[in-house]
């Protein structure tokens, strides 16, 4: 319980210095990435989709960006600007296949035919590389 209670203060420490560096560095790139990664974690997806959004217009060709992009739209309920966001990722080069299957990020996109669709499509493209 202890433990538990200060991985939470650590988080929030963490998030109250992230917040206040990027007020002076609000175009790091790395600043931005660690901020929109500790939103997620602590579960504030709205803050986490907002700079991910920002990431996305800095970094347009970051498969990576695009993927995480995709996760917040699916952890604040947007189905479809979440497979727009996947599509790019897989588009511009994304190709772990067996993390987008299992992340639970993208949980709320299973019941989703789309989300096989895109699985089929990954493994696919995965396989043609090989």
């Amino acid at each position: 319980m202890s433990r538990k209670r200060n991985t939470g203060r650590h988080q929030a420490v963490e998030l109250s210095f992230l917040e206040k560096v990027s007020e002076r560095l609000p175009e790091d790139i790395e600043i931005l990435q660690a901020l929109a990664d500790l939103y997620t974690k602590t579960g504030k997806y709205q803050e986490g989709l907002n700079i991910d959004e920002k990431l996305s217009h800095q970094l347009p060709n970051d498969d990576l960006v695009w993927y995480n992009l995709g996760c917040s739209y699916s952890l604040t309920n947007q189905a479809d600007a979440a497979f727009e966001a996947l599509t790019k990722a897989v588009e511009l080069g994304y190709s772990d296949y067996d993390w987008m299957k299992t992340d639970p990020d993208l949980n709320s996109l299973h019941v989703d035919p789309r989300f096989e669709s895109l699985l089929s499509w990954l493994y696919t493209a995965c396989n043609e590389e090989e």
